[in-house]
């Protein structure tokens, strides 16, 4: 029972991009938008709007399909492994694979908003939180 409630709570708050298992953490919002079935078969899409309050991280995660995010408001930094550390500020835009290890951060004063579209592989967590590296 317990493990059905935490995934459709991981399902309801879609991001994000949202952190670890999308479980809602302070100063971190995320709000599913829409999901829906695509042309790939066993895939579906999901629409989140995420609110990150100033020095927020989100949390190192990975997702099982590619993630297609729009800033909305405010200014963040990307941080995928392996790449160097992205900023990225409202009007920006940006893609991560599925698979690949990530974490973003509100590095502004004001909030950083942005909308995510995931398009991942049905039944699966929409993101998986992944330990820092020792």
């Amino acid at each position: 029972m317990k493990k059905n409630i935490l995934a459709a709570c991981i399902c309801a708050v879609g991001l994000a991009a949202t952190s670890a298992a999308f479980a809602q953490t302070s100063g971190l919002k995320r709000t599913l938008v829409l999901k829906s079935d695509v042309s790939v078969p066993n895939h579906e899409a999901v629409v989140a709007r995420v609110d990150v309050e100033p020095g927020i991280l989100a949390g190192r995660h990975t997702h099982p399909g590619d993630e297609i995010s729009y800033v909305l408001e405010g200014e963040g930094e990307l941080l995928i492994d392996g790449e160097p550390a992205r900023a990225i500020k409202a009007g920006d835009a940006f893609v991560i694979p599925a698979g690949k290890i990530h974490d973003a951060k509100n590095t502004g004063t004001g909030p950083f908003k942005l909308v995510g579209v995931y398009v991942v592989e049905k039944g699966k967590p929409l993101a998986t939180p992944v330990q820092a590296a020792k």
